[in-house]
C-alpha cells in the first residue's frame, strides 16, 4: 500500500501533548493501536510537512487536476 492507494480502512486520530513533554500522534482502529511520540521540534517538522502537502493539493485542484 502506498500514498496513492485507496483504502476503506477506518481509524481514529488523536494528537496532543503527553505528561512527559512529548507530542503524541495516536492512531486506533480495528486491529490497530499505534501511539507515536515526537519531541516538539520533530512534531513541528511533521506539521510543516502536512501543511506543505495540503498546499500542494490545493494548488492541484486550482489547476484542473484531481
Amino acid at each position: 500500500m502506498g500514498l496513492n492507494t485507496p483504502s476503506e480502512t477506518a481509524a481514529d486520530l488523536i494528537v496532543g501533548p503527553t505528561d512527559q513533554g512529548m507530542v503524541r500522534i495516536y492512531i486506533t482502529g480495528e486491529g490497530v493501536d499505534l501511539p507515536m511520540d515526537f519531541d516538539p521540534d520533530d512534531a513541528e517538522a511533521i506539521a510543516e510537512e502536512l501543511m506543505a502537502a495540503a498546499a500542494t493539493v490545493r494548488g492541484q485542484k486550482g489547476n484542473g487536476k484531481s
